[in-house]
């Protein structure tokens, strides 16, 4: 099983923060996002290679964090790709730069574990990895509260087994308060889709697009996230992460 981690983002609604840093290297509770991400994946057994998709501008920069990170955890190896976007204007997308991945590393015979760079969780991702192993995919799911706060994100509806029934982006209605978050399990037998969803034309970017895609076409499970889980996307939520998260360093 290999990890992707997505950071190919500008952050424009984080300027002037990300302006010359990465969001997931910004520091949230005294440590980059994206050592909170790998620090709950390092319990998983199974993962051989995290990948790192950033984009031209930030990819020395992951290169310099990457390396000492690889010393101190002493197990897994990193491996940054560089999409060679320098801007908004010429990104590729969420979904475009799983597909760069995949076809330049050559990684559509193996399990994937697909995360946001930007998503903090406070608890070890070992049993969503051993939840997830059972399925040809799995995405993780998270209870907001409120009918209200999840007009922000994706609405899901599951049936007894946990299968997703239905999958929409910032409902006006919404029936749910679970949402889907970034973090993703697909078995190797999904991982090609990829490529075919691509191929097809359809929008590269948002990785939940693809869930919605794919649920119409293969049982998609889910797993709810306990403990504390955070998107950070504005300097309010980083700063209300920087607090909160105090609590869980170890």
């Amino acid at each position: 099983m290999n990890v992707l981690i997505l950071a190919a983002g500008y952050a424009t609604r984080l300027y002037p923060l990300t302006r010359t840093k990465a969001k997931p290297l910004l520091a949230v509770a005294g440590k980059p996002m994206i050592e909170w991400v790998l620090d709950n994946l390092t319990p998983v057994p199974e993962i051989e290679t995290v990948y790192v998709v950033t984009n031209n501008k930030f990819a020395q920069d992951f290169q310099k964090w990457a390396e000492p990170y690889q010393l101190r955890s002493g197990k897994l190896r990193i491996k940054i790709i560089n999409d060679g976007s320098t801007d908004d204007s010429d990104k590729l997308g969420a979904i475009g730069d799983i597909n760069l991945v995949l076809l330049r590393e050559d990684l559509a015979r193996d399990d994937l574990i697909i995360v946001a760079g930007d998503n903090l969780f406070s608890e070890p991702l070992t049993e969503f990895a051993a939840h997830a192993r059972s399925s040809e995919a799995t995405l993780a799911t998270y209870d907001v509260g409120n009918l209200e706060a999840i007009k922000k994100y994706s609405a899901i509806t599951t049936d007894a087994e946990g299968i997703i029934t239905s999958f929409e982006e910032k409902p006006a209605e919404p029936k749910s308060t679970l949402t889907g978050i970034a973090l993703y399990y697909f078995s190797r037998h999904v991982v090609p889709l990829f490529t075919t969803y691509i191929a097809a034309g359809n929008n590269p970017d948002q990785p939940g697009r693809f869930i919605q895609w794919l649920y119409q076409r293969k049982q998609v499970k889910t797993y709810q996230i306990r403990g504390t889980w955070f998107d950070i996307g504005s300097k309010e939520t980083l700063e209300e992460a920087n607090l909160l998260f105090q609590q869980f360093v170890r």
